[in-house]
């Protein structure tokens, strides 16, 4: 991974007279941003294809009360790019100075001085530059001087369009199912695995505990099918989302239970990635321990039916 800070020199293999490019924010890399890698790669005719993606989102520097919940760590969405079709993924160190450039400058700055680009491929709603000025026709236009060609492609997806917005919205909702068709993938959330309270362990349900980054896009409180990925395995779990109402706690973790999995499992101190595959219940507070218990093995019974199914 090369993260751009300020302005470098080519970064283009000296032996590829040019690229094709595709610029964007990517987060979650859903089946939107997929159809766009999969378009520029398709017209690259064996040029390197190159996506370009910024960190952190424009709005968390230029409106961060404003700035959207991410989908994805930034090393998540390196690796799904390159999956879906990016030769090389260029990472855009967004600061307040590129935030002023104006649209023509980022132009020349980036797609043609740094990539040389022959080609250049964005979604038909794609802004750039200073106050988000810099639109397609202006990527045309100049692209027309400097010497590369510019498709806008729509995003398909029906009525609603397959965006980064509708699925936060989707997961704030915990429609996970409807989440998972936009991005192609269930939605997720990554984290480092911290030792709890082990009142998991002393109730036979042992739980890898990840606090939550509010940062990101979290599903509501409530108890969910799932799985969890450590080391490329994906371990069935059921998923609990909250602050443990029953015996009064106040940080809210993402504890995910293996199902069949026995008491054997340590993932303590590894970074792990927790899918959610579909809500089973809200977050109850129980009148008793056993209630609590008697509940937890119906949350199991109910998350192994749907992962198997």
């Amino acid at each position: 991974m090369t993260i751009w800070r300020g302005i470098q020199g080519s970064v283009i293999d000296a032996r590829a007279d040019a690229a094709v490019v595709t610029v964007g924010n990517f987060d979650g890399v859903h089946r939107g941003h997929q159809y766009v890698l999969a378009r520029t790669r398709e017209t690259g005719r064996g040029l390197p294809v190159v996506a370009v993606t910024f960190d952190p989102h424009p709005l968390a520097i230029i409106a961060p009360d404003h700035a959207p919940r991410r989908l994805t760590t930034i090393e998540r969405r390196i690796d799904l790019l390159h999956e879906h079709g990016a030769d090389e993924v260029r990472v855009l160190d967004f600061t307040r100075e590129m935030a002023a450039w104006s649209p023509e400058e980022f132009i020349l700055r980036v797609v043609v001085d740094q990539l040389r680009a022959a080609h250049v491929v964005v979604g038909s709603n794609f802004r750039f530059g200073a106050k988000a000025a810099g639109d397609v026709d202006l990527l045309r236009t100049v692209g027309s001087q400097a010497g590369f060609t510019v498709e806008g492609l729509e995003l398909d997806g029906g009525e609603q369009p397959f965006s980064s917005t509708l699925i936060r919205a989707l997961v704030a909702e915990a429609r996970l199912p409807e989440a998972a068709d936009v991005l192609g993938r269930p939605h997720e959330v990554t984290g480092m695995v911290v030792e709890g309270d082990r009142r998991g362990r002393d109730l036979g349900f042992p739980t890898a505990n990840v606090p939550v980054d509010e940062s990101f896009a979290v599903p509501p409180d409530g108890v969910y099918a799932g799985r969890l990925i450590t080391s490329g395995e994906a371990l069935p779990a059921a998923i609990s989302v909250g602050t443990n109402p029953t015996f009064g706690g106040h940080e809210r973790r993402v504890e995910s239970y293996i199902i069949d999995h026995g008491h054997d499992l340590d993932l303590y101190r590894q970074q792990v990635r927790v899918e959610f595959v579909e809500r089973l219940r809200g977050m109850d507070a129980f009148d008793s321990v056993a209630a609590l218990v008697a509940q937890m093995h119906d949350d199991v019974t109910a998350a192994r039916e749907i992962l198997t199914h």
